[in-house]
């Protein structure tokens, strides 16, 4: 068992080495997750902003590892931002603190999935288009060229430096680029068989991971290893899931799949120079049967029984199998052809997957301009694969600002396949440094109509532009639709058009972003990607507006399904999926407000249905504890009253 006392020494020698000051919620938490640890007991911890939670579970980590040099702890987060963050800032720090009070150096890694490192066989033996930029002139290359040629140059240098090539250290570069110097997971001919094996970036990734006692990976990997029995991550004793509130959809992310005619083309081309004439045309005509199929079905969930459009699902399994039989038997050397059927053999897994129709997975018909109409397969529900593959073996910490909804654990431990009554884990909340009801105002616009289908109403726009007014710019603006963003956007430059208005599809989202953060008096407007993530502290951010409470879309085939099953089971599927999903983005665009504990500010919501609702108190008892007004006097006073203040000073 860990020294509880080495464990503060270490948080307390990290927090001096980066600047900061220790909070009692961060104590607080590296003590749980040091008893977790040494129990085995799964803990869920709310630690709020600012708490300083990546140290929280890292000092106990690393106590846990120097006292103990055979034990191994995975850490899976969801963003790279903060991946990042843990391998180039948090854990050396800790690392560092505890060789210096144990003598004893903790060994670390960062591991991703496949396509995040470059695959040298298709730098060194690729074709295609791009293979002619490597004979031009670099300055005379332009475009996908010319990032595929920069590309190539930093791989092979990370090769001589003995690098891992990883994506998040390349030059600047497209996905288009990426694409042609990495290979996906089903197309890898793996080490054995591959030329490059031996010198397999990927490989050697895993290499350092299993000769490292701290192992820094994401929610999608660790989705992969539990569906794939064990085989993506080295053997561990413990797990931290930092970022927890979004496991559940990272999760159902990886365990979902695709299936279009344009995808199924695609693969069939690649087959043909080596499948015989009437496997090929099978192969290239069950695209058009299943575009068929597609286009006579209805855009949303397949029905049970028999629907039409799996006869062509069935069409493009059997063509995709004879297909596979075909292309059976390449020598090793015959890269192009074992990739190809690789490619075909993902194609029948997905086209078998759902033939089966099977009732714990959720099929229906999608439409876009890119894709045009395909079929999608997620899984019901992804707590049992948690439940048996992640929670049965391992002390699990799951840590997030965001995970009581409703004031309570049982929503997030219930979705993860945990007990939701806690009899298999403990739950805390931690608190946050921050005087929420000191800090920041909830102002609920309940003089307002409920929101309706036909977009944002004229008297929501003009209270938009009303309190942007008053908070002079620096408003961040969530909103339920793209549709919505833009209808606010044109509405504020008309009304308050000394103000910089930016809207999220004007440009890159970065540069919208870094526009934002550059200049304290302009405005962002934007939807979903924005409502978590976003970290701007400062008054660049005085005012939240959120629109309308984020349900999901009632057309939603996969929460429509959801609903119904914990309905079906005798439970409240509105409050266990609809609520809790937008109680969580709730809670995590109002924490946009309040970063620092200088910060203040209004959370504005212009859902009048967060107060006269029946499911309102759930929702509010998600969010941080701001004082509470639906007076728009009061509110737009408040931001007078910060911009004269800010003014003065």
């Amino acid at each position: 068992m860990t020294d509880p006392d080495l464990t503060g020494q270490i948080l307390a020698a990290a927090v001096e080495e980066l600047g900061g000051q220790q909070r009692p919620g961060q104590v607080e938490m590296a003590a749980e997750v040091s008893t977790t640890f040494a129990t085995g007991e799964h803990l869920l911890v709310q630690a709020g902003t600012g708490t300083g939670k990546s140290l929280g579970y890292l000092a106990p980590a690393v106590a846990e590892l120097a006292g103990n040099p055979q034990a191994r702890i995975v850490i899976a987060t969801a963003t790279l931002a903060l991946q990042s963050q843990l391998a180039n800032k948090d854990i050396p720090t800790a690392v560092a603190a505890a060789q210096q009070l144990t003598g004893t150096t903790v060994s670390h890694a960062v591991l991703k999935g496949r396509s995040n490192y470059v695959c040298l066989q298709r730098v060194r033996d690729g074709s295609g288009l791009e293979q002619d930029a490597l004979v031009a002139d670099p300055s005379e290359a332009s475009g996908l060229g010319a990032e595929v040629v920069a590309l190539r140059r930093w791989a092979e240098e990370e090769a001589e430096a003995d690098g891992l090539a990883d994506r998040d250290d390349a030059p600047d570069h497209t996905p288009a680029a990426w694409s042609q110097v990495s290979v996906p997971v089903r197309e890898c001919l793996g080490a054995q068989k591959c030329p490059f094996g031996e010198v397999c970036f990927v490989e050697e990734s895993r290499r350092r991971a299993r000769a490292s006692q701290l192992v820094v990976t994401n929610h999608a990997l660790l989705a992969i290893d539990a569906m794939h029995g064990g085989t993506a991550l080295p053997e561990y004793d413990a797990l931290v899931i930092d970022e927890a509130h979004e496991l559940v959809a990272r999760v159902t992310g990886a365990a979902s799949v695709e299936l279009g005619p344009v995808q199924v083309e695609r693969v069939a081309k690649r087959c043909l120079p080596w499948l015989a004439d009437q496997t090929g045309l099978e192969f290239l005509d069950a695209a058009d049967t299943l575009q068929e199929g597609l286009d006579e079905a209805e855009v949303g969930r397949i029905p049970g029984g028999e629907p039409a459009v799996l006869a062509a699902v069935r069409s493009v399994r059997d063509a995709a199998r004879q297909a596979v039989t075909g292309l059976a038997g390449g020598a090793a050397e015959e890269v192009e052809r074992n990739q190809a059927q690789a490619a075909a053999q993902e194609i029948f897994d997905i086209a078998e997957r759902m033939a089966k129709l099977s009732e714990f997975d959720v099929i229906w018909v999608s439409e876009s301009e890119r894709f045009g109409r395909q079929l999608n397969c997620a899984p019901l529900s992804v707590a049992g694969l948690l439940r048996d593959r992640v929670f049965a073996d391992h002390a699990v910490v799951l840590t997030s600002a965001t995970l009581k909804l409703g004031g309570e654990f049982r929503a997030i431990a219930a979705s993860v396949g945990l007990d939701a009554t806690g009899a298999d884990y403990r739950g805390v909340d931690v608190g946050s440094p921050f005087d929420y009801r000191s800090q920041g105002i909830l102002y609920v616009a309940t003089r307002l109509a409920p929101p309706t289908r036909e977009g944002i109403a004229p008297d929501a726009l003009a209270e938009i532009a009303e309190l942007l007014w008053a908070a002079e710019g620096r408003t961040l603006g969530l909103f339920a639709s793209q549709r919505a963003a833009e209808a606010a956007a044109r509405y504020c430059r008309a009304e308050v058009p000394d103000r910089l208005i930016l809207c999220q599809g004007d440009a890159h989202l970065p540069k919208l972003t870094a526009q934002f953060v550059a200049d304290p008096e302009a405005s962002l407007f934007g939807t979903l990607s924005l409502w978590q993530g976003l970290d701007v502290p400062g008054d660049t951010c005085r005012l939240v507006v959120i629109d309308k409470i984020p349900f999901p879309r009632p057309d939603d085939p996969l929460m429509q399904a959801r609903q119904q099953a914990v309905t079906q089971a005798g439970g409240n599927g509105f409050m266990a999926v609809a609520a809790s999903h937008a109680g969580l983005l709730l809670a995590q665009g109002a924490g946009r407000l309040i970063r620092t504990l200088d910060d203040r500010g209004v959370v504005a919501v212009l859902d009048p249905r967060l107060v006269t609702a029946r499911y309102g108190s759930f929702l509010r008892a998600s969010l941080p504890d701001f004082w509470m007004t639906t007076d728009p006097e009061v509110a737009v006073a408040a931001l007078r009253r910060l911009g004269a203040a800010a003014n003065d000073a």
